[in-house]
């Protein structure tokens, strides 16, 4: 399996190690997904002192870099600007964080989940998201653009989506529990032929959470040439990414972070 990502996709070297980062959301946000070079990728409990490296790759201090206590669901934490409490020490149970606020950096975790950015090229208005399987089955991507929508007024066509590393169908085989769940929620029988693949098991299956992300923004609104998936799977590439399925409790975790590059007010059309 290669070990390049999609044409949408650059490794680019900051002062924590390598990263990788979305072409398209470079001019509309600072941002990066991290590899196992960094602090974050050494261990499974990480502190706020592995977290410094990331927070200073968006140029902001521990006190404005945001992260949640990821609770694999789809409650959203809403930072407005100029609204923010006290940043360092909070962590509130969420795995969707959106802010406008040019102040400060958000950040995700993950170690197979998908990890989301997402930025309104109008206003700079950004989210980061954690997607797991339960995470997807809630809809995560879908319920991120809403809430763009809803608490900054950006509508989908104005949105740029980058699915970064996570683990592909071929790593990641689910039971029927998994699939019971998004039957329960409601997708379509179609959804479910794309998104659980036949495995070599009986009643397993091989779960494609990229395509489930990319399926889930595109019903959101965004176009499907406004979302980039890196296409680089955790699971595979042991020299770059932590997995969570390969390595177990001690895997380490890669970070997803992303800071608008400036706040300006959407135009009146």
């Amino acid at each position: 399996m290669s070990s390049q990502p999609s044409g949408g996709f650059a490794w680019v070297q900051a002062a924590g190690g390598r990263a990788l980062v979305c072409r398209a959301l470079l001019p509309i946000a600072n941002h990066l997904f991290t590899t196992r070079e960094w602090s974050l990728g050494s261990h499974g409990a990480a502190s706020d002192a592995d977290w410094a490296p990331v927070a200073s790759a968006l140029d902001v201090d521990a006190a404005h870099f945001v992260r949640m206590h990821q609770v694999h669901g789809a409650t959203v934490l809403v930072c407005r600007g100029g609204e923010h409490p006290a940043l360092a020490t909070a962590r509130p149970d969420a795995d969707i964080v959106v802010s406008d606020d040019a102040s400060l950096g958000l950040g995700i975790q993950t170690a197979d989940c998908v990890p989301l950015l997402m930025a309104d090229r109008a206003t700079g208005a950004c989210a980061a998201a954690h997607a797991g399987w339960r995470g997807l089955a809630a809809n995560v991507p879908g319920v991120t653009v809403a809430a763009m929508a809803r608490e900054f007024g950006s509508p989908p066509q104005d949105l740029v989506a980058a699915v970064g590393p996570s683990i592909c169908a071929e790593r990641y085989e689910v039971g029927e529990d998994v699939r019971a769940r998004f039957v329960a929620a409601g997708y379509s029988a179609e959804q479910l032929a794309a998104w659980f693949l036949p495995g070599v098991r009986a009643d397993h299956w091989q779960f494609d959470g990229w395509r489930a992300a990319v399926d889930q923004l595109t019903s959101a609104g965004l176009a499907p040439a406004d979302i980039h998936v890196a296409g680089l799977c955790t699971a595979a590439h042991a020299e770059w990414f932590c997995s969570y399925r390969r390595d177990g409790k001690g895997a380490g975790r890669i970070a997803a972070a992303i800071r608008p590059r400036a706040t300006s007010r959407r135009s009146r059309r």
